[in-house]
């Protein structure tokens, strides 16, 4: 397995609860899952309760990416904290958010898959919420999907042509998933009641978000839209206005 790191200096890493410390990215491609599980011993790290939710998963490939998230988890939550890789427990919170258990490192950290790459996201001391999904999305679906949004969201919309509106489409499906991770809710709250202004991963074009039920930190929240790979996109929400350098390291199979 060969670890992969790059660095995208954005503001100092300071390390603060503040929100400029760093967000720490790993990157676990699926066809990688088997050496990556391997080199921590299989699913002898698991809970006994995580390894029947495995095996009651219906497909090879669902069990695999099983897998992959639980270990991905452990392995970058230990790389930040030190904490031996068998050491960690979670629990889940009201909408099913996992966390730590106990919570004694001030970590937060969020998982997403989709088909073909696992990520985890790991922060100190502030909130974290990330999303990934293919890029392969049909106008059809982009049109069904973006019913569910906010109203400046479907003027912004409507102005674009069909292909520009499909990718901006997919720009804010997982820049709200990633804020609703972030938050802790998921999709139990409405897609329409937070709207996203920018035009996507562009220099300097600062993505914000206008939510009148905003109930954290007056900092705000920071986010970044990335394409992995040519065939990904993915979206980070961070606590606070100043995200820190972004530290990126992929996971890959030698």
């Amino acid at each position: 397995m060969a670890d992969t790191t790059t660095v995208a200096e954005r503001t100092p890493d300071t390390g603060t609860a503040t929100g400029t410390g760093a967000t720490y990215l790993w990157l676990l491609p699926e066809h990688a899952v088997t050496t990556f599980a391997a080199g921590l011993g299989g699913d002898r790290l698991l809970t006994e309760e995580e390894r029947a939710r495995g095996a009651r998963l219906v497909t090879p490939a669902a069990r695999q990416r099983f897998l992959g998230r639980r270990l991905l988890c452990r392995y970058a939550l230990s790389d930040r904290t030190g904490r031996p890789l068998d050491s960690w427990r979670f629990t889940t919170g009201r909408y099913g958010r996992p966390e730590t258990e106990p919570d004694t490192d001030g970590v937060r950290f969020s998982l997403s898959h989709t088909e073909g790459l696992i990520v985890c996201a790991v922060t100190h001391g502030r909130s974290c919420g990330v999303d990934v999904e293919g890029t392969t999305a049909s106008a059809e679906s982009a049109h069904y999907i973006s019913r569910f949004f906010a109203a400046d969201e479907l003027l912004e919309l409507a102005a674009l042509d069909p292909a520009d509106l499909v990718a901006r489409v997919g720009d804010l499906w997982v820049l709200k998933e990633a804020y609703l991770k972030a938050q802790g809710t998921g999709l139990h709250r409405s897609l329409a009641g937070f709207s996203f202004a920018s035009r996507g991963p562009a220099a300097g074009r600062r993505i914000t978000v206008h939510d009148t039920e905003q109930t954290g930190p007056s900092a705000g929240w920071s986010f970044e839209l990335l394409r992995p790979t040519s065939r990904h996109l993915l979206a980070l929400a961070i606590e606070g206005a100043h995200p820190g350098a972004l530290h990126q390291t992929w996971l890959t199979s030698t």
